[in-house]
């Protein structure tokens, strides 16, 4: 019963990593009708091409073992060569059709569920041996579903016959009445035909195996709602998701960060190491908050931003480097810098007053407090 209960929870669809583990233990979808069916069209449609020409060759191979030279019954040790000989002979000549045969059944294979390696699938699993667990893999539903179709292959494959030998009686009594290489020609001809009409039926069979396979492979993989809220907790205590988890919230938040440069009044940098964009409204007492601060690369990208913007870069290293290290983003801006800073804003809003084009303004060298002198480690000057 609890067993029963087990499986009746298992509603839920399986992860993209159950399927990734089944997947590595060699749990896929495989259609061995498929594999047959793909087989047996291969092999007959070699045949129809090239089995006239291979017989004729295994024919005469055969013939020419029947003749000996001379100077075999004189030498009986070159017996042994001519025997190596004949049987190298037999071998390269059916060696083209077992090599396309090798290629069609690992082509064939694969067209279900892909091309897998794994060595779990070779280990001795012990607990087939069980008895419970056998008798159960002999009366489940598995095992019915093999059962009729093997019932609905032998009875295609038996219609089939019966069809082509009902269809050609008259042709296969009539054989012992032609010439014996018209007969086997003719004979091969209608064994062909059988043999693709076969193989026509069993594709038929095939494609009803297959989404019936990955059906079976789906609901066998199906999980409980405990189980997927378990493997959601494990994958998010794993080092790597956890990286990646940091590395895209780290991602959104300069995305949002990026954003709000374009509303800023000034970025001030270092030049290149660093660089933060201010914002201040002199309609507020509010001090300037600082809306965007980055260092290198982040740092280029807020100053290429700042000039698509139009937006004022105000070079000064020792202030850009103290308002990155002292303020957060979104804060307002230390009162050790304010002065410095209302020099800086002073001057950028006097630039963007429509008097500043009639006369050159003196740029501002804002003075840093000792307490707020930083290198680019982070670290405090002593003085």
């Amino acid at each position: 019963m609890a067993t029963d209960s087990s499986a009746a929870e298992k509603t839920e669809e399986p992860t993209a990593r159950r399927l990734e583990k089944a997947r590595e233990e060699g749990q896929v979808a495989r259609s061995h009708d498929l594999s047959s069916a793909v087989l047996l069209f291969s092999a007959t449609l070699f045949f129809s091409f090239s089995g006239e020409w291979l017989f004729h060759r295994m024919g005469s191979l055969f013939s020419s073992q029947l003749q000996f030279d001379r100077k075999i019954y004189d030498k009986a040790e070159l017996l042994p060569a001519h025997f190596g000989q004949s049987v190298l002979d037999a071998y390269l000549l059916i060696l083209p059709f077992m090599a396309f045969l090798l290629f069609v059944s690992v082509l064939s294979t694969g067209l279900s569920g892909g091309f897998i390696f794994s060595l779990k699938l070779i280990m001795p699993n012990f607990g087939k041996v069980n008895l419970l667990s056998g008798l159960s893999r002999m009366f489940g539903m598995k095992a019915w579903i093999e059962l009729g179709k093997s019932i609905a292959k032998f009875t295609v494959i038996a219609g089939i016959l019966y069809m082509s030998v009902a269809n050609n009686l008259d042709e296969l009594i009539n054989l012992n009445q032609l010439d014996l290489g018209v007969a086997v020609k003719h004979a091969g001809n209608l064994i062909i035909d059988a043999c693709f009409s076969m193989s026509i039926g069993l594709l038929f069979i095939a494609f009803i195996d297959v989404p019936l396979q990955r059906y079976q492979i789906n609901q066998r993989l199906k999980m409980s709602k405990q189980e997927v809220k378990d493997e959601m907790k494990d994958a998010e205590g794993r080092p790597e998701v956890k990286a990646q988890i940091r590395r895209r919230q780290r991602q959104m938040a300069n995305n949002r960060m990026m954003a709000k440069v374009k509303d800023a009044d000034v970025v001030i940098t270092n030049p290149q190491h660093f660089a933060v964009a201010l914002i201040y409204d002199p309609n507020s007492d509010g001090a300037p908050t600082l809306v965007a601060k980055g260092t290198d690369e982040l740092a280029r990208r807020i100053r290429e931003l700042a000039l698509e913007e139009k937006i004022h870069i105000f070079e000064a290293p020792e202030l850009a480097r103290a308002l990155y290290f002292t303020t957060p983003l979104d804060q307002s801006i230390p009162e050790a810098l304010y002065q410095a800073v209302a020099q800086v804003i002073a001057y950028v809003f006097s630039l963007n007053q429509s008097y500043a084009a009639s006369r050159r303004l003196p740029k501002p060298s804002p003075r840093i407090p000792d307490s707020m002198k930083y290198d680019e480690n982070g670290f405090l000057f002593q003085g």
